[in-house]
C-alpha cells in the first residue's frame, strides 16, 4: 500500500477469466440473483444508460470517497484495466454529482465496461445517449468537489453490497450483483439450468399445460 496526499492505494486484483466474463454476459442478473439466495445486490441504485441486451459484467476495481468528492475517482481509473468495472462508494451522497458525462466517457474509451457510484451522477441526457453502463443513486447538476480523503481497492458498500476488489460485478436494467470469484463457475451452471426450467415453464404456458399444483402446497405451508 503507498500513501498520495489524502489517498489510499493498494494494487488491483486479478481479473476473472475471460469465458467467465462472457458466460456472465448472456445471464440476466435475476437468475444469477435466484441463486444466490435472492438476498445479495444493490437497492436504490439505478441504471442510466441506454439499455442494452447483454449483462454488463467485469472485475471490481473499488473507491472510497467523500460524498460529492471525485478526487478519488479521478485517480482510480489509473488502476482500471479493460474488462474491469469501477465501484465507487460516495457515501450515497446526492449534493454533487461525482461523474458526468465527460468522465463516463473517458472510462469507456479505456475500456472499463462499466461505472457504478452510490452517489450521483450529472450530464444524464448525454450518458442516456450512450450504452456504457452508468449506476447511481441519484442525479444533481452539481459538480463535484476534488480535495479527498478517499482510498481504493478496499471492500465498500454500495447500494447495501458490500463489493471487495476483484469480485465479479454483473448488471442489467434489473440491477446489480456482487460475485465472489470463488464459485462462479458452479454459480454459472445453476444459473443455466434455472434458465431452461423458465425456458420449459413458458412452453408448457403456452401450450396450455402449465402444472399449477405447486400453488396448492405453497398455500397449505403458510396456513400452519
Amino acid at each position: 500500500m503507498t500513501t498520495y496526499k489524502a489517498l489510499r492505494k493498494n494494487p488491483s486484483a486479478t481479473q476473472a477469466g475471460p469465458q467467465i466474463i462472457a458466460a456472465l454476459r448472456d445471464i440476466p442478473v435475476a437468475a444469477l440473483s435466484d441463486n444466490m439466495h435472492r438476498n445479495i445486490g444493490t437497492a436504490g441504485l439505478h441504471p442510466y444508460h441506454r439499455p442494452v441486451a447483454q449483462t454488463m459484467a467485469g472485475t471490481a476495481v473499488t473507491a472510497r470517497s467523500r460524498g460529492g468528492d471525485n478526487l478519488t475517482y479521478l485517480r482510480a481509473l489509473e488502476f482500471c484495466r479493460p474488462g474491469d468495472v469501477l465501484v465507487i462508494d460516495a457515501g450515497g451522497d446526492l449534493n454533487n454529482a461525482v461523474v458526468g458525462g465527460i468522465l463516463s466517457f473517458y472510462a469507456a474509451s479505456i475500456g472499463i465496461v462499466g461505472v457504478v457510484v452510490d452517489g450521483a451522477i450529472r450530464d444524464v441526457a448525454e450518458i442516456r445517449e450512450r450504452e456504457f453502463p452508468v449506476y447511481a443513486r441519484g442525479i444533481t447538476h452539481r459538480g463535484p468537489y476534488k480535495d479527498g480523503p478517499g482510498e481504493i481497492n478496499v471492500p465498500i458498500s454500495v447500494g447495501g453490497m458490500v463489493v471487495n476488489p476483484g469480485d465479479i460485478v454483473v448488471g442489467d436494467q434489473d440491477g446489480l450483483l456482487a460475485i465472489p470469484q470463488e464459485g462462479v463457475e458452479q454459480l454459472i451452471e445453476k444459473a443455466r439450468a434455472h434458465l431452461d426450467a423458465e425456458a420449459q415453464t413458458i412452453r408448457a404456458m403456452k401450450e396450455g399445460r402449465w402444472d399449477r399444483t405447486f400453488i396448492d402446497a405453497l398455500e397449505a405451508r403458510c396456513n400452519n
